[in-house]
């Protein structure tokens, strides 16, 4: 039986609150200064274990396309988060990353052929400035290539996110073998860099292997599969507002974990945060979800329908 549209929502909004606990965790448990190899650790172990589940290769054109989704959705972002986080100050990389639906939106007008509503632009805005309420700290100086770096990152996984939606699925694969291509492209993508610019792995104790296995496991094959079986099943919009639980997750995790004071004004920023992503998942046409695409479903058709912290965007 297919799930209602509230219980998909709750559970792909699971992947960004998984995410949330990335800069926690990284912090507490992961060896100083190795984002590529991080990166490296929860992409590729996770892809191979998903393969390994699903058994199923890809065939045909979608050799490229697993590619393309990999390179956007992992290869590409995780370094470009890294990077921004390290060189932006405070939550800034968390802001950037924040404007996701608003980069989505604009994707899918040009990629879906659907025109923004205000509703939709507005939310998006509100969202921003909320999470931003949340994670900015003490101004310091702007580093240009930790913008672009953040920017780039936040347009990798939307342009990533429109297009799983536009191509859909081959018939009979599911999320899971979607899922564990993309993560093993992109994780195929980041090794040769991880050791060019870091060198050879660093030695792990039994604390530092036990997060790296959460970081696979829980936090990116189970939140990745949440999050492209909601982009099979929501609009691109809807999935895209569910990201800035992820920055807030962040800051409840770093309340209660780690002793991070919350101000009034980061409690402010949460609610309006919260509320905008509430808002995005409402007032969307029932015919939109719930829904999974394949290519013989749509043989026809031009397009479908319809940040660690300092790192505490969807990462």
């Amino acid at each position: 039986m297919a799930a209602s549209r509230p219980a998909l929502i709750a559970l792909t909004a699971l992947a960004p609150v998984s995410w949330g606990t990335t800069y926690a965790l990284t912090t507490e448990f992961l060896p100083p200064d190795r984002p590529l190899f991080t990166g490296l650790m929860r992409a590729l172990p996770a892809g191979l274990l998903l393969l390994a589940l699903a058994r199923v290769l890809p065939r045909g054109a979608w050799w490229w396309k697993a590619a393309v989704l990999g390179a956007l959705n992992i290869g590409a972002f995780f370094p470009l988060l890294f990077l921004s986080a390290y060189r932006l100050p405070g939550g800034m990389a968390a802001v950037v990353g924040s404007a996701g639906p608003l980069f989505v939106a604009g994707l899918s007008a040009l990629l879906l052929g659907q025109r923004p509503s205000r509703r939709t632009l507005l939310t998006g805005a509100v969202a921003a400035f909320g999470v931003s309420l949340v994670v900015l700290r003490a101004a310091g100086a702007l580093d240009a290539l930790g913008l672009l770096a953040a920017l780039a990152s936040t347009a990798s996984m939307s342009t990533g996110t429109v297009l799983t939606q536009r191509w859909g699925r081959p018939d009979g694969v599911g999320p899971l073998a979607l899922t564990g291509w993309q993560l093993t492209a992109g994780g195929l993508l980041i090794a040769p860099l991880a050791l060019l610019v870091e060198g050879a792995p660093p030695a792990l104790d039994g604390r530092a292997a036990g997060g790296y296995l959460y970081l696979a496991v829980a936090n990116t094959a189970v939140a990745y599969w949440l999050w492209f079986r909601g982009i099979g099943r929501l609009t691109a919009t809807q999935v895209t507002f569910l990201g800035p639980l992820s920055p807030l997750t962040a800051a409840v995790v770093g309340w209660a974990a780690l002793g991070q004071a919350l101000t009034p004004v980061q409690l402010v920023g949460m609610g309006l945060a919260f509320g905008a992503t509430l808002a995005g998942q409402i007032g969307v046409p029932e015919r939109a979800t719930p829904r999974t695409f394949s290519v013989s479903e749509r043989p026809n058709q031009a397009a479908a329908p319809e940040s660690l912290g300092p790192v505490t965007g969807r990462s």
